[in-house]
């Protein structure tokens, strides 16, 4: 991302981030610039991919997901067949709800949602049965969410 974001960029965006179905207008008036003016920096922001979407965070448990766990995984190699292999295998599993490559031991953290320990059980077990691209897994079930807001700031 090459975009140039200045002092009203930042205000709409840490605006958006806390409310994403603000108006237009609504953010002119917060930002201080015209409904057209906030209207096309929006669009800009949308298309460098500064805003990756909008959408309403869930609460897990709202939707029958009691359990949160997360996944360390090492894969056994690195061939591009292998980590396209695991890639896909993580787009294609409604249970992963985020996944990060990392550095440091694990490959790669996967944050799951599933109904019951069971399920956690069934997930990881599908992840590394008849597999032949993961070597290690090392799963935390989450015991409470301290801080979930998914907000982000810039520091100066």
């Amino acid at each position: 991302m090459t975009t140039s974001i200045d002092d009203f960029d930042l205000k709409i965006l840490t605006l958006l981030q806390a409310n994403g179905r603000l108006t237009n207008q609504e953010l002119s008036d917060l930002v201080g610039l015209s409904a057209s003016q906030c209207s096309r920096r929006r669009i800009n922001l949308e298309q460098a991919g500064c805003i990756l979407g909008y959408h309403a965070r869930l609460a897990p448990d709202a939707v029958g997901l009691q359990v949160i766990g997360l996944i360390e995984v090492r894969l056994i190699n690195h061939t591009s067949e292998c980590v396209e292999n695991f890639h896909r295998r993580v787009a294609e599993e409604p249970a992963i709800v985020d996944a990060w490559q990392t550095t440091g031991d694990a490959d790669y953290l996967l944050k799951v949602t599933v109904a019951d320990l069971p399920g956690l059980s069934a997930l990881i077990s599908q992840l590394v049965a008849g597999k032949q691209s993961i070597s290690h897994v090392k799963t935390s079930v989450v015991l409470n969410r301290l801080k979930e807001s998914g907000m982000m700031t810039k520091v100066a």
